[in-house]
């Protein structure tokens, strides 16, 4: 039977954390390179594509090294993440930071949400500096998460979720967003829960998928 899971939970920043607009232009004063934000309550996101894409290729190099292009996929990536022909299972919300995240942060005293990190590019024939400032969402903040995911039957439910999960483990240990080599991106993921929205799948099925999903939070 045709069902829908959905798998809800939260992102914690264990690093400071940066997702670029992709705006060269940046306002004098200001950080050269600032991070994504919602619009209206003009504060950080994690854009679903972001997380989307960094999944899929933690996922390709692991199961399909050999890959250069996301059509060159295997079939159980193509068919939860999309191809060209077709699209994939998995629906990835834009992920907004929680209002009990900035409560605590303000009880704390803190009053924004990022910080700007200052780093130096040395060249290494002239020895000249070049400097430069980068916004990021500062460690301990907490982002909503929501995946939805299409399944045929309780064996494709848990085959999927497998995946997700292996994905999920994965970025645990990689990072999200840019300059993960120097530390940035670190995330962990919190309170993760699996609920079947519509159709019905075995409660057997949904009780194994909830424990390969519960292995990937942190202790």
């Amino acid at each position: 039977m045709y069902s829908k899971l959905i798998i809800k939970g939260k992102i914690e920043t264990v690093t400071g954390l940066h997702i670029g607009t992709g705006n060269a232009y940046s306002a004098i004063g200001a950080a050269d390179s600032p991070v994504v934000r919602d619009i209206k309550a003009h504060l950080p996101m994690i854009p679903g594509s972001s997380f989307k894409g960094k999944l899929r290729t933690l996922l390709s190099k692991k199961y399909c090294a050999e890959a250069k292009t996301p059509d060159d996929d295997n079939d159980e990536i193509k068919e939860l993440f999309g191809s060209m022909k077709h699209r994939g299972k998995l629906i990835f919300k834009d992920m907004f930071i929680t209002d009990e995240c900035v409560n605590e942060l303000r009880e704390m005293g803190i009053y924004s949400t990022t910080e700007v990190k200052y780093e130096n590019t040395i060249g290494r024939l002239t020895a000249v500096a070049n400097p430069r400032q980068i916004e990021r969402v500062i460690r301990g903040c907490e982002f909503d998460m929501e995946i939805i995911c299409d399944v045929n039957t309780d064996e494709d439910a848990e085959k999927s979720i497998s995946i997700l999960s292996d994905g999920m483990e994965l970025i645990k240990y990689d990072y999200l967003g840019g300059n993960g080599s120097r530390g940035y991106g670190r995330i962990q993921f919190v309170d993760l829960e699996l609920e079947c929205v519509s159709g019905s799948i075995n409660e057997d099925t949904m009780n194994r998928c909830r424990k390969m999903l519960k292995g990937v939070e942190s202790e």
